[in-house]
């Protein structure tokens, strides 16, 4: 079903959720997309303004100022996108630039811009041309997107159409190959209108890996009784370089309250000046508190095997899962290399 107003733009929808599942869905019933490991993005043209909304209703036209300039100079003038922001880098897309972009300053901002400008990803139509989209079936809206892109999108070198098919293969293939820019896959109910604001007509799917990590300190838990101190909270994790350097990349915090306190005991015998030699654990920025950024060294003498989902920019961008203690494997064993081949298995 389709509504027509055109005296004034369609409010904009919440953002469709995606519900994490551990196997890809088979059917007629689904297509497949890669899943890009950028900013969510709600993008409205309407006239001669264009708005960006991030998934959780941020704006984030101020931190993107070329795409809604980019926006503003498509053939058409009334239209509604759901998409993903990226930047472009050597290999893929940049998370780290990304991030870059969130800032208060306005001339950062514009500076960043020009330097490493972001693309928009599209991968559905919600609104053109006074037409609300949404409540069609995802099977047409495809083909309106489709349509929009082949007018819409040849002259710009801002905007892209998200691939999509049909084929389990295909969904197969963009799992296996994430990496730079993807980080799974997502599946969609081509027999649903859109599903605004909850998670039945989209599944996400993650190729999980597994990486064994020095651990190279921990933070504390919150303790109201005595701030700072208490049990443990988290793990930093360590990999050795080729010149034998230990990089902190990344973190766990999945360790089980039972095993909390006989960890922290273990931990604490073991406190050193230093432990990472390479790249070290950030300082604060500025949605750190102190709290957040204080972290205790430890000797690199315990390996921990942790699952994760991506690894890019030097460090782990997702949370990490421990998967078990490793006794029997040396710190200097962990390496970077291993996040070339290590691999959990997942249902394809």
């Amino acid at each position: 079903m389709t509504k027509q107003l055109t005296s004034r733009p369609i409010p904009l929808p919440e953002a469709m959720e995606a519900r994490a599942v551990s196997e890809i869905p088979r059917g007629r019933t689904w297509q497949y997309e890669p899943k890009w490991d950028g900013f969510r993005c709600i993008l409205r043209r309407y006239q001669d303004a264009a708005t960006m909304r991030s998934k959780s209703g941020q704006d984030l036209g101020r931190y993107f100022p070329e795409i809604t300039a980019a926006a503003i100079t498509l053939p058409e003038s009334d239209y509604v996108l759901d998409g993903e922001l990226a930047i472009p880098a050597k290999r893929g897309f940049s998370f780290d630039n990304l991030l870059q972009r969130i800032h208060p300053a306005e001339s950062r901002i514009r500076r960043l811009a020009v330097e490493t400008p972001a693309l928009y990803i599209a991968f559905d139509l919600l609104v053109r041309n006074g037409i609300d989209l949404a409540g069609m079936k995802l099977s047409d809206r495809r083909r309106k997107l489709e349509d929009f892109a082949k007018k819409c999108f040849a002259q710009s070198s801002t905007f892209r159409l998200s691939p999509a098919s049909t084929k389990l293969a295909d969904a197969r293939r963009w799992l296996m190959t994430n990496g730079g820019g993807t980080d799974g896959v997502v599946a969609k109910r081509l027999d649903l209108p859109y599903q605004a604001g909850n998670r039945e007509g989209m599944q996400k799917i993650k190729m999980h890996r597994t990486a064994d990590c020095v651990v190279g300190g921990f933070r504390y838990g919150e303790s109201p009784q005595s701030p700072g101190k208490g049990l443990i909270g988290s793990l930093l994790l360590g990999l050795y370089d080729d010149e034998g350097l230990l990089h902190h990349v990344g973190f766990t915090s999945g360790i089980k309250a039972a095993e909390k306190k006989g960890l922290t005991e273990k931990l604490e015998k073991i406190k050193a000046e230093r432990s990472f030699t390479g790249n070290t654990p950030g300082a604060p920025s500025r949605w750190s508190t102190k709290r957040s950024s204080e972290w205790v060294p430890v000797r690199p003498k315990f390996v921990v095997e942790i699952s994760y989902d991506h690894f890019s920019g030097g460090r782990f961008r997702h949370g990490t899962t421990i998967v078990r203690w490793r006794p029997d494997k040396r710190p200097t064993q962990c390496k970077m290399d291993q996040l070339k081949t290590s691999s959990r298995g997942i249902r394809l």
